[in-house]
């Protein structure tokens, strides 16, 4: 019984993983890659399950087929950070409007769009940045090297058109 138990466990979190993965894939627009990863899911999904309901009469089979679909959430959400697909929008806002950090990111790669904007206390230096997920962490220590006090937002654009970074992007 252990064995069964083992690999109803297993099989839980490759199932889900792969779950979160499709779901992820769908939202970013990579429908051909999500419907090839649903039908190894599908097929996972059905073995697992048929598995667990042959032994439905043990408890410990539900409750290792739950523990397993959490970790899968878990392992899914983990491997989608390590891909990072898409990109992110980084709002920054500077108090010192003479700041040139803007520039910087420029040189260093990045498109940066800035104006100056009226703060309750004057004037600030505001720009957005657009990167590959991936690269956040390595802009959001950039900019915290360039000014600590920076204001940051980051939010993840739905439709990209035009501009810098979309020549080289999916349509």
């Amino acid at each position: 019984m252990l064995g069964i138990l083992i690999f109803i466990f297993v099989i839980q979190i490759v199932y889900v993983s792969f779950f979160t993965l499709r779901m992820i894939l769908t939202l970013k627009g990579q429908k051909y890659l999500a419907a090839v990863l649903s039908m190894f899911e599908i097929t996972i999904y059905v073995l697992g399950l048929s598995i667990v309901l042959k032994y439905v009469n043990q408890p410990l089979s539900l409750i290792v087929y739950a523990v397993g679909y959490g970790l899968g959430v878990l392992v899914g959400s983990w491997i989608e950070n390590r891909i990072a697909l898409g990109y992110i929008t980084m709002k920054v806002i500077v108090n010192d409007p003479e700041s040139d950090m803007a520039n910087t990111l420029r040189n260093i790669g990045y498109g940066v769009t800035s104006w100056i904007g009226s703060g309750r206390d004057g004037h600030r230096l505001v720009f957005e940045v657009l990167a590959k997920r991936k690269n956040q962490k390595k802009l959001y220590n950039s900019i915290l090297e360039l000014d600590p006090k920076a204001f940051i937002v980051v939010t993840e654009p739905v439709m990209l058109h035009g501009g810098f970074w979309t020549r080289g992007t999916k349509k």
